[in-house]
């Protein structure tokens, strides 16, 4: 390996060091920050559960959920900051069409994981905790363990969370060329079929309202994947066909290197003056 070579993986390690430090250091402030408002946290947790009552039966049962929510909540509030370091490391390995693309949506990634996560905390918890809690308890009274309890919450909000980004990918990825409406389009059945599958996998209970509930909320975010697909390749009709290239100004090579710049074109190479001969 070249000198180079070397130099550009050891800035490039250096590069990730200091990106992960700062978002370990931004998580740790967001969980001391969640530390102080715990019992809200809790408070808002058991909310949809309503009125039950939840136990723990081990020593250090409790202690651990506490930890559990508080390091939750400091990755949910500290993520706008992560996305934005991880999209820090990459962007000299992007063109300058992809890092237009990818500031466009960071907003929308944001907004559209609190979206689901409003959607499963306010739509999808409520009625299922609803069953869960109250079926059978004329044959036994439901004693509910506080860990049980979170990392059911906890993990449905964040797949719900995950499963809204689906428009956003969909979008960003048309928007590169890498998927077409028609493509989506021709692939509704199978996405039909997995909304189901994934409604049973997400949703707690065995109930068909609440699966369906779940099923037709994805193939809803899936049909708008297909429509903002089509909007954008509905802009890029005109420009190409009068031939005009898809992204205004020239394309840009990723830069690799950290720092170093490199010519792009072969105007910009400076060759070496030649001497008159005598």
């Amino acid at each position: 390996m070249s000198n180079d070579k070397k130099l550009t993986v050891l800035a490039h390690l250096d590069e990730l060091r200091r990106r992960l430090t700062r978002s370990v250091i931004a998580v740790a402030v967001a969980t001391a920050i969640a530390f102080v408002f715990a019992n809200h946290i809790f408070y808002l947790f058991k909310l949809p559960a309503g009125n039950v009552e939840l136990v723990f039966i081990e020593m250090t049962e409790m202690i651990s959920t506490y930890m559990k929510v508080c390091l939750a909540a400091g990755i949910a509030i500290s993520m706008p900051y992560l996305v934005y370091q991880f999209f820090a490391f990459v962007a000299p390995a992007l063109t300058r069409k992809e890092k237009k693309y990818v500031y466009i949506i960071l907003p929308w990634v944001t907004f559209m994981f609190l979206g689901g996560i409003a959607f499963a905390y306010f739509v999808l918890l409520p009625p299922a905790l609803n069953i869960l809690l109250t079926f059978g308890e004329d044959i036994a009274t439901p004693q509910i363990r506080i860990g049980n309890y979170i990392s059911l919450v906890t993990r449905i909000l964040l797949i719900t969370g995950l499963i809204f980004e689906l428009p956003v990918v969909t979008t960003f990825l048309a928007r590169l060329g890498v998927l077409s409406p028609k493509w989506l389009a021709g692939k509704r059945k199978a996405a039909i079929l997995l909304s189901f599958v994934v409604a049973a996998i997400v949703t707690p209970t065995m109930d068909p309202v609440n699966q369906t509930l779940v099923a037709g909320t994805l193939i809803v975010l899936f049909e708008m994947s297909i429509w903002l697909a089509k909007i954008f390749q509905q802009r890029e009709a005109p420009r190409i066909a009068a031939g005009l290239p898809k992204t205004d100004g020239k394309e840009e090579k990723p830069c690799t290197n950290h720092g170093r710049h490199e010519p792009s074109f072969p105007s910009e190479r400076v060759s070496p003056t030649r001497l008159p001969e005598s």
